[in-house]
């Protein structure tokens, strides 16, 4: 395969890739990760397939978070809700509690949806086309899906680690950003069509345990002989990522009301960040701080210190106000032992009462 330098690209002048995919799945089939998900290349080679809510379930919850921290709950998960019908049985709440600790919440909303809808149609759309349908699922899972479940021909499934590879082969010049457009455009012309699935896996494989982000390790990698970056010694310059600009900060109060050995929590609105999730009450997370914050019951309320914590577009400062309180407000008091399932900033908050408590 010779890929040709079309107007406005920034691949290169010609990239021959013709060995890609012989040299990557051969390496694959040596030193394929085993992973709870996943169906081994022999176990595919005796038709064995992998289940699709089981990929699925994997490929929602690893999005923003690495296997070791995703693969605890993925395991409970299956254990709780074993397949999607269960799942599409199971409380909103329940599973939002579940979710808690993997970040991005409206994934685990999402994830209910499209469970519903999936049980509702009897079974997973086998085609990256209906299964971007499905809520939650964007061009990468559908591409994932297709390609490791169903085998589909063409199917690609580029995710970061793919991207990273591709722009060191090729050695892109474009930012990251637009680098994406093009490396989707060669990795889909590369998919064997008899092994769709395998060839994604083992692209994922190698991004994650060999093109690393940093000290990518060349002598062990299968398609170092193609890779421009390599040959110009520059690997780790690529991919090529435009310059951080720094996160706005945004502040405001959390408060630890306790009673009788319990935790006052509060359901926040199912829209907006942390949508449906169980949390400690708070003032409103504003730049420079709320112009008040009320406190949701009489008591004498002071600071023990602050939590900080990064979302994706913001980084949140919490002033952590404490008060033992006898108020006989109606709300979600829960023992302070048995608190559990709250998403990381406020359990930042939490622990550091716990703590001094």
């Amino acid at each position: 395969m010779v890929l040709r330098r079309r107007k406005g690209s920034r691949l290169g002048k010609r990239t021959s890739l013709k060995a890609l995919p012989d040299l990557l799945l051969d390496w694959y089939g040596e030193h394929a990760r085993e992973l709870p998900w996943r169906v081994l290349p022999a176990a595919r080679a005796e038709g064995v397939r992998p289940d699709p809510y089981a990929v699925w379930l994997c490929e929602i919850m690893m999005q923003q978070t690495t296997i070791p921290h995703g693969t605890p709950y993925y395991h409970k998960f299956l254990e709780r809700w074993p397949s999607v019908d269960a799942l599409a049985a199971a409380n909103d709440e329940d599973v939002m509690s579940a979710w808690a600790g993997l970040g991005y919440y409206a994934r685990a909303r999402n994830l209910l949806k499209c469970a519903r809808e999936v049980a509702q149609l009897g079974a997973f759309p086998e085609t990256e086309t209906e299964l971007k349908k499905l809520p939650g699922i964007g061009p990468y899972t559908a591409g994932a899906m297709a390609a490791i479940v169903f085998d589909a021909p063409g199917a690609a499934a580029v995710d970061g680690n793919v991207e990273r590879v591709m722009t060191r082969v090729l050695a892109v010049e474009a930012e990251w950003a637009e680098a994406k457009k093009e490396v989707a455009v060669v990795v889909q012309a590369l998919v064997p069509d008899d092994r769709p699935g395998e060839f994604a896996e083992a692209f994922m494989d190698l991004g994650a345990t060999v093109c690393m982000p940093r000290n990518p390790a060349c002598g062990r990698c299968p398609v170092s002989k193609l890779c421009r970056a390599r040959k110009a010694g520059e690997q780790e310059r690529y991919p090529i990522k435009a310059k951080k600009t720094p996160l706005p900060v945004r502040k405001g109060v959390v408060f630890v009301a306790e009673r009788d050995g319990a935790v006052l929590l509060e359901r926040r609105p199912d829209k907006g960040l942390l949508g449906g999730m169980l949390g400690l009450p708070t003032s409103d997370w504003v730049v420079g701080g709320p112009s008040e914050a009320l406190p949701p019951c009489v008591g004498d309320w002071q600071s023990i210190g602050g939590v900080r914590h990064v979302f994706t577009h913001f980084a949140l400062e919490l002033d952590v106000r404490v008060a033992s309180v006898t108020d006989s407000l109606d709300g979600h008091w829960v023992k302070a032992d048995a608190v559990d399932g709250l998403p990381s900033v406020f359990k930042k908050a939490f622990v550091l009462w716990h703590k001094q408590s």
